[in-house]
């Protein structure tokens, strides 16, 4: 989307506006002597129009923002970091679920381009969200200028600070080269993403569309479609989405990864039959994605029970 349209979209939309405004500011770091709740608080009031109610939450949003400051384990710095991370489910559910790593590098200038394949996917160790994701389908037409402007704009970016998502807070920041994972039949790689509490997948998603139209489909456990959507990333029910035979194997390794925490969303792909993992998340959107209709914030808040306090830090 061009500047200009992004700015007539925000224009017309007064919340996201404010919401836009908000996220430039902190990039300034205006905020950094903020403590994390003040700034969670102030955030969560941008974004919902209603302060943060972190002595009884009930709202999915709300709990989120209380995990970020009174439950923080030393062993999710490694479950977010992209490196870490395969070290954890190889150990767990096995070394064929992980995409193959084929280098790691402190800055881009160290790449080796020659030693990498056609095809190959680039991100940074610490990205969240799809940000700092570089995708080379033929190395002819590869654009370095625009991979290195993008991966080293991301290199710069601190999620604590942004987010203040504490796991991030320590993670080692670089650049990592992945195989390139495609469907055979040449349509996008489907997105499922399994939202876990206390080890127990409860419903998960499914993006599509991510780099034409992206859009997200909500199910519960059974595969059956339910009428929820996020503010950003619209549903389509009429998308008939065939799910892979061996689906009840990814439910499985969800849980496995998913064992013993409070809640935590575990990605993963389907590629032809093999299951690959994708990455682990303990604050979806940062706990600030308004859910929709309404209720539904409320629905999967009462999911979530919320463990003792435990600051590992």
């Amino acid at each position: 989307m061009s500047k200009l349209k992004t700015m007539i979209k925000l224009l017309s939309n007064p919340n996201e506006f404010a919401i836009a405004l908000f996220n430039n500011i902190v990039h300034t770091g205006i905020f950094n002597k903020l403590n994390n709740e003040t700034f969670l608080r102030l955030r969560y009031y941008v974004v919902f129009h209603k302060r943060l109610n972190l002595k009884n939450p009930r709202a999915f949003t709300e709990k989120i923002q209380w995990l970020k400051l009174y439950f923080l384990k030393t062993e999710f710095t490694n479950m977010v970091d992209k490196c870490s991370a395969k070290e954890i489910v190889k150990e767990k559910v096995g070394e064929e679920y992980v995409i193959p790593t084929l280098g790691f590098w402190q800055n881009f200038e160290d790449i080796d381009f020659a030693h990498l394949p056609n095809k190959f996917v680039l991100k940074t160790s610490h990205g969240g969200g799809g940000s700092g994701i570089i995708i080379c389908r033929d190395k002819k037409y590869f654009d370095k200028n625009k991979a290195k402007r993008i991966l080293e704009k991301s290199m710069k970016t601190d999620i604590y600070k942004v987010l203040r998502e504490w796991p991030y807070k320590n993670v080692r920041k670089g650049i990592i080269a992945e195989t390139l994972v495609e469907q055979s039949d040449g349509q996008g790689l489907l997105d499922y993403k399994f939202f876990c509490f206390n080890g127990k997948v409860k419903f998960f998603k499914v993006d599509f569309g991510r780099f034409t139209s992206h859009r997200a489909n909500y199910y519960t456990r059974e595969k059956k479609l339910l009428p929820w959507r996020e503010s950003n990333f619209p549903s389509d029910p009429q998308i008939n989405h065939h799910f892979p035979e061996n689906f009840d194997e990814m439910i499985a390794i969800a849980e496995k990864l998913s064992d013993n925490l409070p809640f935590l969303r575990v990605d993963l792909y389907n590629v032809n039959g093999k299951i690959l993992f994708g990455e682990m998340t303990f604050y979806p959107a940062s706990g600030m994605e308004e859910f929709k209709p309404n209720g539904v914030d409320i629905e999967i808040g009462d999911m979530l029970t919320l463990p003792k306090p435990c600051i590992e830090i």
